[in-house]
């Protein structure tokens, strides 16, 4: 088999395409025949050796990747749900840069037929989170306002789509004007487009004054501040990210702005909370992989909703693996729209 392995934090000269041999499954696991892999904001982090679960469950090395989509290619003992052959998808807790993955069958999926293979590789970990973030942690009604930070992005994308079949008003933002059109087919309002980089919170004001029920925010500390200020009472904003802490170019954390960002990231007073009637709520996808029932629910009602056409997969963009580097660095760009996919 052939794996992306990182032997040590750093810039896009660290994914080495290596040769290893095939895993095999343990007790209740399956591998899998890779035949796409989806790139996430979370593999950089990886790279880089910023992603502290990355450390607490693998060490170096390491092979990135949160999700996958092939065939089954043998079963571990007790290990039933799938056949020898059959198409799957799903998360697995790092791993997925490869062509033959391990991988709990609790963490599985049949891939249904509304997804090609690729977008089958792209599709869990957006969705999973954009679903838990949604309706585990906000729940939603229709007439709530919310607004989605990087909607033309894959967790950001999953948002709008999943608010917009939900009854809600969406508000989305994305980093340039390419990006727009795409964020109103998945059913936003409103978008509103940042300037050079930056957010001009007035210009979202003009479209939502009173407030919204919800935000959700991966950026970090350029927004998290401006995110909760601008909820209404009862609002919750929700964290998944902290994007901007990360360079967009170079492919390497510049230190000192890692340290002033830390600095400058806003730590939230329960007093304040409770005054003002707000909540913030924060969570890792990849904590989440243990509880089996919950995964199983979320992505039963997602794959409900795209056979009803409530929502599509995201537009995916296709690297060969070797190229694992190149995807990377357009991730970082922030000029992606979609998912990015590596094909081993």
């Amino acid at each position: 088999m052939h794996r992306i392995v990182i032997h040590r934090a750093g810039g896009y000269d660290r994914l080495k395409l290596e040769e290893h041999p095939d895993p095999l499954p343990a007790a209740g696991q399956v591998t899998v025949e890779v035949e796409a892999a989806g790139v996430n904001y979370a593999d950089v982090a990886v790279r880089m050796g910023l992603y502290s679960s990355a450390q607490k469950y693998v060490g170096w090395p390491i092979t990135p990747g949160f999700e996958l989509a092939g065939r089954v290619a043998e079963r571990g003992d007790g290990a039933s749900r799938f056949e020898v052959g059959q198409e799957v998808f799903g998360v697995t807790r790092f791993g997925g840069y490869a062509s033959r993955v391990a991988v709990p069958e609790r963490q599985l999926f049949s891939r249904p037929r509304t997804l090609t293979t690729q977008q089958a590789a792209g599709f869990p970990t957006v969705f999973l989170t954009a679903h838990y973030a949604l309706f585990e942690l906000t729940r939603p009604g229709p007439g709530y306002s919310v607004l989605v930070h990087s909607a033309a992005g894959g967790v950001g994308g999953a948002l709008t789509q999943l608010a917009h079949a939900a009854g809600c008003r969406v508000v989305g933002v994305v980093g340039a004007a390419h990006k727009a059109e795409h964020v109103r087919e998945l059913g936003a309002d409103h978008v509103v487009v940042k300037h050079r980089g930056e957010l001009e919170w007035r210009e979202v004001e003009a479209v939502e004054r009173s407030g919204f029920d919800a935000v959700f925010d991966a950026n970090g500390v350029s927004t998290l501040r401006q995110s909760y200020r601008h909820l209404r009472p009862t609002g919750r904003l929700v964290v998944y990210g902290f994007h901007s802490m990360l360079p967009r170019t170079g492919g390497k954390p510049r230190w000192g702005k890692l340290v002033l960002d830390w600095l400058r990231t806003p730590r939230f007073s329960p007093l304040d909370m409770t005054e003002h009637n707000r909540s913030v709520l924060a969570f890792n996808l990849s904590h989440l992989f243990e509880k089996a029932e919950l995964l199983q629910e979320l992505m039963g009602d997602l794959v409900g909703r795209l056979e009803k056409g409530e929502i599509r997969a995201p537009r995916v963009t296709a690297y060969p693996m070797e190229q694992v580097a190149r995807a990377h660095e357009a991730l970082e760009s922030g000029q992606t729209v979609g998912k990015l996919i590596l094909i081993p």
